[in-house]
């Protein structure tokens, strides 16, 4: 579909209108008005997208289309079933995938997509539970699921358990461990243009950076994207899906209409009703310390989002907004070659204390790119 905002007339608007009262973001009114895009609309929208976790721009783009449909389902309102052709996602596939989880049955991270890993766990559960194995939750399944009042486990925790169980085991060396790093946008997506500046040039170039340091202590780096390239987020979160990825570290910079807008922002996957993927909370805790500390850079703060780069990726993922290209003092800081390695040696720092989880730590923003390499070589001896 088309991208939708203010001022625009027709029947994906009326669409977009009746998907918003019937979420009570909009009197019923709207329902049968003029089909236009007027400022309630986009309050409405911009409120449903704060509330989903979307860029709230109050513009319908792709994903919150996406998101629109899929609010639009309950657990119960439709059979659910694993499609390769055409994935099923929803609201409701996201509830099953949480009730499964709670019943302590492994369907990664809830993500809204019925995958095989959802599908796998909803077999497990009709075999344990003596209902027919087909992986299609229908009328039955839902039943045995509405029955079961005592859940193993609350909250939907196991998942994000086994993710912290999974960084303890992997033990403090950095050699081994697979990186993805994503630079945002390429190709003729450059992302944001200010000043002399484009974002996807940025990127890149902290990529290669990033990438050089992270093969010298021996991890494995592996970066999403050609120089001339622009793949969608989700064939980004593919990619590391298919690499087996331990991380993944998205890379961008920002812009405001105001050029006082500065700093850097991390952000990790979680949901407004508070799940939240722990390691990559952890790791950009880390992230946001280190190049506050290194850079002076104003520290902008984590947050949870749903954007599908870190919502699609079995690994813990994070998204790190570095400076504004619209502010003065970033733009100029960002254009130094000097300044982008004390960034990338920032992103190793961290990546490296997500793994020590505290063991022989040091305070934030003195551990050097020499240190690390000190540790890995008496790791190894």
């Amino acid at each position: 579909m088309r991208v939708l905002r203010r001022g625009d007339v027709g029947q994906e608007v009326a669409e977009i209108r009746t998907m918003l009262v019937a979420l009570g973001l909009l009197p019923e009114s709207y329902a049968t008005g003029e089909p236009a895009f007027d400022p309630g609309v986009e309050h409405a929208l911009r409120a449903f997208q704060q509330r989903r976790g979307l860029i709230t721009d109050g513009v319908v783009g792709t994903a919150t289309y996406r998101a629109l449909r899929g609010a639009s389902y309950h657990l119960g309102s439709r059979p659910l079933a694993h499609l390769m052709s055409a994935p099923v996602f929803g609201d409701d596939v996201l509830a099953l995938q949480e009730r499964l989880t709670e019943l302590g049955y492994n369907c990664g991270r809830p993500d809204a997509v019925f995958g095989p890993q959802t599908e796998h766990a909803l077999r497990n559960f009709q075999r344990e539970y003596g209902l027919t194995v087909d992986g299609i939750c229908g009328a039955a399944t839902i039943r045995a699921l509405r029955q079961l009042s005592s859940p193993r486990a609350r909250g939907g925790s196991p998942v994000y358990l086994r993710e912290r169980e999974q960084v303890r085991q992997a033990g403090s060396r950095l050699r081994g461990k697979r990186i993805v790093i994503d630079p945002g946008h390429g190709g003729s997506d450059t992302g944001i243009e200010f000043g002399g500046l484009r974002e996807a040039d940025l990127a890149w170039d902290l990529a290669r950076r990033l990438e050089g340091r992270m093969k010298a202590t021996g991890m494995e780096a592996l970066i999403s994207r050609g120089p001339q390239q622009g793949p969608a987020e989700a064939e980004r979160a593919e990619f590391a899906n298919e690499a087996g990825a331990d991380l993944l570290l998205s890379l961008h910079c920002d812009q405001n209409p105001s050029p006082f807008a500065q700093g850097v922002a991390s952000y990790h996957y979680g949901t407004g009703d508070g799940a939240t993927s722990t390691v990559g909370e952890l790791l950009a805790g880390f992230i946001q310390r280190e190049l506050a500390a290194r850079t002076g850079l104003r520290d902008c703060r984590t947050h949870r989002k749903t954007w599908e780069i870190l919502r699609m990726t079995r690994c813990p993922a994070v998204r790190v907004e570095i400076g504004y290209l619209t502010n003065p003092d970033d733009h100029r800081r960002l254009g130094e070659a000097a300044f982008r390695d004390v960034v990338a040696e920032g992103l190793l720092i961290a990546v490296k204390r997500l793994y020590l989880l505290g063991e022989n730590d040091q305070p934030t923003g003195t551990f050097t790119f020499a240190d690390v390499l000190a540790h890995e070589l008496a790791k190894a001896e």
